[in-house]
């Protein structure tokens, strides 16, 4: 039987890929990636850009392709069998990419290319090639060039057993809690718990670290113990101050080899440390400029974020009876105090938002806005819960997407958008091939027959992850190096996606996506008040978490010795930007994966900086908003044609200010969050 993986008819057969297939098809492609290396830096090869993209960029793709769709099935269906093909094959296809980025004889056929031959298109991606020549190491020599590429095969080892470890940590922790530990906890929580437990043939509850699970208990259960029990499972996964048998997950030895040999390739490269090689593709010029606009922000949210913890202290202390709170206090806290405050909790938001009723919601807002439809399609797929899609204009497919809501074992926390394949006018065809993406979420399931219920939280997830799907599968650019987000500034890639968000809070959008789970009744106008009234609840300690996140991220790949222990290093930060240190048992950077094996490395700040971009970009629309309270199609027009398809074609300021006229400015994100006046005096009982 023909190997699937080397099926390039269609779509990935995803239902019929197995761990056995993996190594015969990386095998072949390979080969055939080599081959076409050698053939376009033969001296008598023509240095021309659609000459070497006929041989070389059709056969990379296609390993690209194939070696994605390993990859996305590591991440949402992992197996023993699966994972040990995956890491067989992982340095394999790592040395190829690495010596693919650094030969220098490709470097000086790229350099030989006439721009003036160039579309440009192709001259943008051109001067993106170059760059990432130099910084895959082409100009390197001997000894040094040598050392580079097992920085690289290491690197992409640790990366994916931290990865592993984190989710094997998080899979490995179980709790059978009884019904009286788990008063307070929302029934389809329970119903959740129970049914997980019967199918082991256990009685009680079970509880997990997933965060369907984790995040309603530490919200909601009145049990002090039970909630401590969590949190301390949660704070120290994949550490050495994990429990008993958990300690063999420990990625501290994984993060202090992963920074110690990304300052030796920053030192290889000619750089001081890795910050500076991070910045180099970015929109910010300097780690300097990075950390000056984090503590800028700081200092601006901190009385925010003071007056937020004094509230909850005051509330615990008056209403709870909780006058010493400790961390696996305060979400309970502030659900209660949000409850007491706005008179409405998560849990009635959410009998709101079937997920069935949130996707049409959402596919309305977008064909309204983006001039599209997006309809069903067919396609294999990995798991029965996963959705296909199809993105039209005037009858023509734009592009495809995998939708995967669900969490399950074997399945990776958080939520992402990945591409299976991107917009590419295919130079071995002449055909134009259309973008398919993965977006891919974590949401409880539907239990006791009804639908998925989605915290308002998830609704907002959903939006952030299809705003990126949609930079993805808008574009209108046709070179594949710099098309959708290909090409896009990392600290910019976050804007679509952001600037999504913003509609999960507009009274006119939310009518089309809510339902009660059980009468079918929209969204009450009192509720939603309530809702909006909420919106900045705790915005400033929110703000100083992230900026905690960000700065730790900056300073440990700028001035932290790779040799000494990372954990002072959070505590100094945590000493200047928050107003809640956690416990000292706490190890946030041991699942710190968005910078240890999903990368952000140096890079976590773009959340921050990226906001500032989406929510100036979203007052756009808020200036225009039509009599009917919908946002204008006239601006999103000029926002899908200026932002979402030029995709990586140019800078990303060349096109914010294609969009606004100017270049962004920090008091949109600031009003957005509720902190552009000094916060409001502290409330009396």
């Amino acid at each position: 039987m023909s190997n699937p993986l080397l099926d390039f008819t269609d779509l990935p057969p995803f239902d019929r890929i197995q761990p056995e297939d993996v190594a015969p098809a990386i095998d072949t492609l390979l080969e055939r990636a080599n081959q076409a290396l050698e053939t376009v830096t033969a001296p008598d090869f023509p240095a021309q850009w659609d000459a070497i993209a006929r041989v070389l960029d059709v056969a990379t793709e296609r390993l690209g392709v194939v070696w994605g769709a390993i990859s996305h099935l590591n991440s949402v269906a992992d197996t023993p069998a699966l994972r040990a093909a995956y890491n067989a094959a992982l340095p394999r296809v790592t040395e190829f990419w690495t010596r693919l980025g650094a030969d220098e004889r490709l470097y000086a056929k790229y350099k030989a290319i006439d721009p003036e031959t160039l579309d440009a298109e192709q001259g943008r991606a051109l001067h993106n090639a170059l760059r990432g020549f130099v910084l895959s190491g082409a100009e390197l020599q001997g000894a040094a060039k040598e050392r580079f590429a097992q920085i690289q095969e290491r690197q992409a080892e640790l990366s994916q057993k931290f990865s592993e470890n984190a989710l094997d940590a998080t899979d490995a922790f179980a709790y059978y809690a009884s019904a009286e530990e788990l008063a307070g906890v929302p029934d389809d929580v329970l119903q959740a718990g129970r049914s997980a437990a019967e199918a082991e043939g256990r009685t009680g509850y079970k509880l997990t670290l997933k965060m369907p699970s984790y995040l309603p208990v530490m919200q909601f259960a009145h049990d002090r113990a039970l909630r401590e029990r969590l949190y301390r499972a949660y704070v120290t996964r994949a550490s050495d101050q994990a429990e008993g048998e958990a300690k063999r997950f420990d990625n501290t030895a994984l993060i202090h080899e992963i920074l110690a040999l990304r300052r030796e390739e920053a030192q290889l490269l000619g750089y001081p440390h890795f910050g500076a090689v991070s910045l180099v593709p970015k929109m910010a010029q300097s780690p300097d400029q990075v950390i000056a606009f984090l503590r800028d922000l700081a200092v601006r949210a901190r009385p925010y974020a003071e007056k937020d913890l004094a509230d909850m202290r005051d509330f615990a202390a008056r209403t709870l009876g909780i006058v010493d709170p400790q961390a696996w206090d305060w979400p309970y806290i502030a659900e209660k105090l949000k409850e007491a405050r706005y008179a409405f909790s998560e849990q009635e938001v959410k009998q709101y938002f079937p997920a069935p009723k949130v996707l049409a919601g959402l596919f309305k807002i977008v064909e309204n806005l983006f001039e599209v439809r997006i309809v069903r399609d067919s396609a294999p797929v990995w798991h029965p819960a996963v959705e296909f899609y199809r993105i039209e204009r005037d009858g023509a497919l734009v592009g495809q997407f995998y939708l995967d809501l669900p969490a399950r074992p074997g399945k990776r926390g958080g939520a992402w958008m990945d591409d299976v394949r991107t917009r590419w006018r295919r130079p071995d065809t002449g055909v134009l091939q259309t973008p398919v993406a993965h977006l891919v979420c974590n949401f409880a399931a539907g239990v006791a027959g009804k639908p998925a219920l989605l915290t308002h939280d998830d609704v907002i997830t959903l939006f952030h992850e299809f705003g990126h799907g949609l930079h993805h599968l808008l574009t209108q650019v046709n070179e594949r190096d710099v098309s959708g987000i290909a090409g896009v500034e990392w600290d910019a890639v976050e804007l679509p996606s952001q600037f999504m968000e913003n509609f999960c809070w507009e009274w006119r959008v939310l009518q089309d996506m809510t339902a009660h789970v059980d009468t079918g009744a929209p969204l009450p106008r009192d509720l939603y008040d309530k809702m909006l009234a909420a919106k900045n609840f705790q915005s400033g300690l929110q703000t100083l978490r992230q900026i905690e996140f960000s700065l730790f991220d900056m300073l440990l790949h700028t001035v932290h010795d790779p040799a000494q222990d990372f954990m002072p290093l959070l505590e100094q930060v945590r000493s200047e930007v928050s107003v809640m240190p956690p416990p000292p048992f706490g190890r946030m950077p041991h699942t710190f994966s968005h910078i240890f094996a999903g990368g952000y490395a140096a890079g976590y700040y773009s959340y921050k900086w990226a906001e500032v971009l989406s929510a100036d970009a979203y007052a756009a629309f808020e200036e225009t908003v039509g009599s009917d309270g919908l946002p204008s199609r006239e601006v999103g027009r000029r926002y899908r044609q200026a932002i979402l398809e030029a995709g990586g074609s140019r800078p990303a300021m060349e096109s914010f200010k294609a969009f606004r006229g100017r270049e962004p400015q920090l008091d949109a994100l600031l009003r957005h969050q509720g902190m552009a006046q000094p916060p409001a005096a502290k409330e009396t009982a």
